[in-house]
C-alpha cells in the first residue's frame, strides 16, 4: 500500500519567510503529510513530476468581488476558474448589501447562508469572505459574523460616505441601502471589530479592511474636470486625485488608534498614499496596520492605456508611471503587506462608451503569480520567496487562515502554484479563463507561468486547462476547527 496519496517530486519548493529548497512533498487526504528529499515515485498513489518547476504555496487572492456585476453563482464558477490559471487556490471575496451583490439589505443571519448557498458546489477554490456591515442593526452582528458564521475581516468604504460616486449620483442611501453611513457609523464598527478580535483573536487576527478615498473632494474634482478634454483614464485619475486617499488614510489612523482596531489599507494606488500609509506607523507605533496594493498598480499607469477605451476604470484610479514605480519601491522595502487582484469581472458592455457611468472594476486574478514573477522576479530581483510572501502567506496570516493556507508545511492544506518560470504568454482574455471579454492588461508578455494548481491535494489544472469540476469549499474563519464546525454550511 502506497504511503502517500500523492508525491510530488524533482521541483525547488518555495518556503515563505525561508528560501527555496529542493525537495520532495508528500501529501495524504488533503493535506502536507512530509516534505523529505528521499521521497520516490513508488512512495505515491499518484507522481507529479515538477523536474525543472518551482513550488509555490497556493495563492492567496485576498481582494475579489464575486457577484459584484453578474449573477453570485454563475460568476463564482467562472471566476474562480479564473484563479487556477494564476495558481490561486483560495480566494476572500468581498461581499455588502445595496445595490450590486445581491441587491438586497436586511439582517446578515438571514442573507450570508444564502451567499453560501449560492456559491456551494460552484467554485474552483476555496472562498473566504469579508463582510461590509452597511445599518446599525448589521454592526451588532459582527460578534455573530466572527464567533459562528466563519468571518473574520470587515470592509468600510470612505467614498461611500455622504455621495454615491459609484453610479455617479447624490443618492447615497439607495445606493447602499444603510441608514446612517458616517465616521460615527465607522467608529461602531471599529469598536465592535475590536471587541470580536478580543474575544476570538487568538484564533487568528480580526480585522478592519479600508477603502480610502475622501468622498466631498471626489464631488469637486469630478465637477472640474468634466469638460477638461483629458483622454478619459486620466481624467478618472484626477477626478479622484491621491489627496483623496491620503486625506482618508490618516482619518482611518485617528479612529483606529482610538479604537484599537486592526485595519488593513487595501489597494494603494499612490507615492501619495504610501507616504501617508508610512506615516501611520510613526504616529501611531502600536497600531497593527497593513498595506495592500493590486496587480493594476503595480503594472499599468494611464498613459499605456490611452486609447483602448474604458476597460482600465477602477476605484481608486490606475496612476502615473511615477507611482507605479513608488508602488513597486513599497514591495521591495516590505512595506507593502500582499498583493491582490481586486477581481471584479466587469465585461464592455457594463463599461460602455462614456467614462461617468462606466462600471468601475475588471478582472486580474490569472495574474496573482505570472504578474508577480514576471515585474518582480525577473525585472526588478524579487526573491522567489518574497513572491510567495506576498501572493500567499501574508494575506492568510492577515486574515486569519495560516498555517492551513499559505504556507508549505506539514499539516497546511496542500495548495500548490507549480510553476515554470521561464514560460512565457502574451495575455489575451482567452488565456485568463473568465467570462470577461477584455483585460487591461490586454499585449502584455508575460514571464513566469503555472504549468499546474493543486487544491488540497487534488490536481485542478494543468498546462492551460482545467481538470476538474468546482470542488473548492467555504473556508470559514479565524482558521480553528471549533470555529469551521460552527460556520454555516
Amino acid at each position: 500500500m502506497a504511503r502517500y496519496d500523492s508525491v510530488i517530486l524533482g521541483g525547488r519548493v518555495v518556503l515563505p519567510n525561508y528560501g527555496v529548497v529542493p525537495c520532495a512533498i508528500g501529501v495524504t487526504a488533503g493535506r502536507i503529510a512530509a516534505l523529505a528529499d528521499d521521497l520516490r515515485a513508488c512512495d505515491g498513489d499518484e507522481a507529479i513530476d515538477a523536474a525543472g518547476m518551482v513550488v509555490f504555496p497556493g495563492g492567496v487572492d485576498a481582494h475579489f468581488h464575486l457577484g459584484i456585476y453578474r449573477d453570485l453563482a454563475t460568476d463564482a464558477e467562472s471566476e474562480t476558474e479564473s484563479s487556477l490559471v494564476g495558481g490561486v487556490t483560495t480566494v476572500l471575496s468581498y461581499f455588502r448589501t445595496g445595490q450590486h451583490y445581491l441587491n438586497r439589505t436586511g439582517p446578515y443571519r438571514e442573507i450570508f447562508p444564502a451567499v453560501l448557498e449560492a456559491t456551494r458546489g460552484r467554485v474552483h477554490t476555496d472562498v473566504g469572505f469579508h463582510i461590509a456591515p452597511m445599518t446599525r442593526a448589521q454592526l451588532d452582528e459582527i460578534g455573530w459574523l466572527v464567533g459562528e458564521a466563519g468571518v473574520a475581516s470587515f470592509k468600510y468604504y470612505f467614498f461611500y460616505k455622504g455621495i454615491n460616486l459609484a453610479a455617479d449620483s447624490s443618492d447615497a442611501k439607495s445606493y447602499t441601502m444603510s441608514d446612517s453611513y458616517d465616521f460615527g457609523h465607522l467608529y461602531a464598527m471599529m469598536e465592535q471589530v475590536a471587541a470580536a478580535d478580543a474575544k476570538y483573536g487568538a484564533d487568528g487576527r480580526v480585522s478592519l479592511s479600508l477603502h480610502c478615498e475622501n468622498a466631498e473632494l471626489i464631488k469637486l474634482f469630478i465637477e472640474r474636470v468634466k469638460g477638461s478634454g483629458l483622454p478619459p483614464l486620466e481624467a478618472y485619475s484626477k477626478a479622484r486625485p491621491p489627496m483623496t486617499e491620503r486625506l482618508s488614510i490618516h482619518e482611518a489612523g485617528v479612529l483606529a488608534d482610538a479604537a484599537r482596531v486592526r485595519v488593513n489599507l487595501l489597494h494603494l494606488s499612490s507615492e501619495e498614499a504610501m507616504i501617508a500609509a508610512g506615516q501611520l506607523h510613526g504616529l501611531y507605533p502600536g497600531l497593527d496596520v497593513r498595506l495592500e496594493t493590486t496587480l493594476h498598480h503595480l503594472c499599468l499607469s494611464y498613459d499605456m492605456l490611452e486609447g483602448k477605451g474604458l476597460g482600465g476604470k477602477v476605484n481608486p484610479p490606475i496612476r502615473e508611471r511615477r507611482d507605479v514605480e513608488a508602488l513597486w519601491d513599497g514591495v521591495k522595502s516590505g512595506a507593502i503587506s500582499w498583493i491582490a487582484s481586486d477581481h471584479a469581472c466587469c465585461t464592455e458592455s457594463m463599461k460602455g462608451d462614456e467614462l461617468w457611468p462606466a462600471l468601475p472594476g475588471f478582472g486580474g486574478t490569472a495574474l496573482l503569480y505570472p504578474v508577480l514573477i514576471s515585474e518582480g522576479y525577473h525585472k526588478r530581483g524579487l526573491s522567489l520567496e518574497r513572491i510567495a510572501e506576498l501572493a500567499s502567506a501574508n494575506p492568510a496570516r492577515a486574515y486569519a487562515c495560516y498555517p492551513r493556507k499559505g504556507a508549505i508545511t506539514v499539516g497546511a492544506d496542500a495548495d500548490f502554484a507549480i510553476v515554470d518560470l521561464d514560460r512565457e504568454e502574451v495575455v489575451n482574455p482567452e488565456l485568463l479563463h473568465s467570462a470577461q471579454d477584455h483585460t487591461p492588461f490586454q499585449d502584455i508578455r508575460v514571464k513566469g507561468w503555472p504549468v499546474h494548481t493543486i487544491l488540497r491535494g487534488r490536481s485542478v489544472y494543468r498546462n492551460g486547462e482545467v481538470i476538474s469540476p468546482p470542488s473548492g469549499t467555504f473556508l470559514a474563519r479565524p482558521n480553528s476547527a471549533a470555529h469551521a464546525a460552527r460556520a454555516p454550511r
